[in-house]
């Protein structure tokens, strides 16, 4: 049997103006560790002093592990630099990476322990904690006020992420390189809520993080931290997070999920097609945009046959659909939709169109006579909108009406001026109430909302209603020319440039 080698240990040494304590601070890793040490990474965060040549006078003693010794021409900030070294660890192919301060405040002795739970596969990160010892944090000269303000936002940041940390606040860090990978840390800050960041990235994945006790020690070192300032940046990140969850803003350092979370009896667009073609008899249904199919899969359990497209193929899509294609609807639909169908569906998928009338066109070409397309598209009338349009703050979110990544913005009164010069007939419009019940979840408050909503809904629909869902059939009208029935809109579309169409109203 053979035995898996050695993982490769590599020390990220970040430093910045740390001349008097970094050459005392790399003598103190303990002997007996070095041998397993692959390489010591030191990078010099553009400092004014002689970091740098430290660093370089003590990789070049005798005896010491293999080191790598950069200077950044520019300063890239407490998190820029670790952006920098985890790639670096990266791309020399180390499998655990231990984040080790200059200046001496955490203690190098420590390394073995660091990294042990990491080797035993018990985890994907080790935290070193002063705080799993509270007093001893003060014994070895924390100040009270840090003291106190480390307890207060790691007891903020524990009930808001639903984690049971002893300290968030710690730079003394392993991680395995591969789970770095996995983690959009590129996207993080520059700045020294990184750290925090990088909590927030490892407990939406699912990563497992184990904490140690360390010491604590506060010496003469020099702190660049603005501490109120950093609060406030640390408690932004996780409010941003628990934000981003429920859809709002974008925050570009949490992945954003692939796949549609369709809930069925929610409320939402989808609820309500389906709800529609719980009535039509079954038929061979197109569902555009299907993401991971579990519309689709409803729709076949009512005895519909469903074909799905999407741009992205999420795992058990295939399972879920009689058939799929792998498109980007921005194209068009793709070649391999052929044959007629008796349903379409396009839910929450012409928004993110530049072109969404060229697809629609298209859509009838595979309609049968008499056949349906539901839409739906969010309302930008909506109050929401309207609200951050009023007070300046207009920005996009990760989902809902102004999702970043719409391409276009509909008002019932555009989406059905869209749907009419693509050659369609509105059968109905449903207008669906604000998704109290994603936000809030499903607790009283929610439940109460929600029926407000709706009756506001009925009231003003342009203004309180958070998603038009349209009935669409194909023009049947039609104009005789020497005994040859032509399409109404087949005539209209050699004679007349969009513009014209739009303005005859058709």
């Amino acid at each position: 049997m053979t035995e898996n080698p050695a993982p490769r240990i590599g020390i990220l040494v970040v430093a910045y103006n740390a001349e008097s304590t970094l050459e005392k601070t790399l003598d103190r890793i303990p002997a007996g560790f070095r041998s397993r040490i692959a390489e010591i990474l030191i990078l010099d965060d553009a400092s004014h002093d002689g970091t740098f040549t430290a660093g370089c006078r003590w990789s070049q003693l005798e005896g010491r592990p293999k080191s790598v010794v950069m200077r950044h021409t520019k300063n890239l900030g407490y998190g820029g630099n670790q952006k920098a070294g985890y790639a670096l660890a990266m791309e020399r192919g180390l499998d655990i990476v231990v984040l080790l301060h200059g200046d001496g405040q955490y203690a190098p002795e420590l390394l073995p322990e660091m990294v042990a739970p990491i080797e035993r596969g018990e985890c994907e990160a080790v935290f070193g904690s002063r705080m799993m010892d509270s007093k001893g944090a003060l014994k070895g000269g924390m100040p009270m006020y840090k003291w106190l303000g480390n307890r207060i936002l790691t007891r903020c940041e524990n009930r808001l992420l639903g984690s049971d940390l002893t300290e968030f606040h710690s730079g003394y860090r392993a991680y395995s390189v591969d789970a770095l990978r996995r983690l959009p840390v590129d996207r993080n800050t520059d700045d020294f809520d990184f750290d925090t960041q990088i909590i927030v990235q490892l407990l939406h994945a699912g990563m497992r993080i184990k904490e140690i006790p360390i010491p604590t020690y506060y010496g003469d070192e020099i702190c660049y931290v603005n501490g109120m300032r950093y609060a406030k940046d640390v408690m932004k990140d996780v409010l941003e997070y628990r934000l981003a969850l429920k859809g709002f803003g974008t925050c570009s350092w949490i992945p954003k999920p692939a796949a549609y979370a369709f809930k069925e009896g929610d409320g939402s667009s989808h609820s309500v097609i389906l709800e529609k073609m719980r009535g039509l008899p079954a038929g061979r249904v197109l569902d555009l945009g299907c993401s991971g199919g579990l519309f689709a899969e409803r729709l076949q359990a009512l005895g519909h046959l469903v074909t799905g497209v999407d741009y992205i193929e999420v795992p058990g899509v295939r399972e879920r659909c009689s058939h799929f294609v792998l498109a980007d609807l921005e194209a068009g639909l793709p070649e391999e939709i052929d044959g007629e169908y008796d349903y379409v569906v396009a839910g929450d998928v012409i928004e993110h169109l530049s072109r969404p009338e060229r697809l629609l066109s298209q859509i009838r070409d595979v309609l049968r006579p008499g056949g349906q397309v539901l839409v739906s598209v969010p309302n930008f009338g909506h109050w929401y909108s309207r609200l951050r349009v009023a007070l300046g703050v207009f920005d996009y979110d990760r989902r809902g009406i102004l999702d970043e990544t719409h391409l276009r913005f509909f008002t019932r009164g555009s989406l059905r001026r869209t749907v009419r010069a693509a050659g369609y007939d509105v059968l109905d419009v449903t207008t669906t109430g604000a998704p109290f019940w994603s936000v809030l979840g499903g607790g009283p408050v929610a439940r109460t909302l929600g029926v407000a909503s709706r009756l506001l809904t009925r009231v003003r629909p342009t203004l309180f209603g958070y998603q038009y869902v349209a009935s669409l059939t194909p023009h049947a009208a039609q104009t005789i020319i020497a005994g040859e029935h032509i399409d109404v809109q087949d005539l209209l579309n050699r004679q007349f440039t969009p513009a014209d169409r739009a303005q005859a109203g058709v």
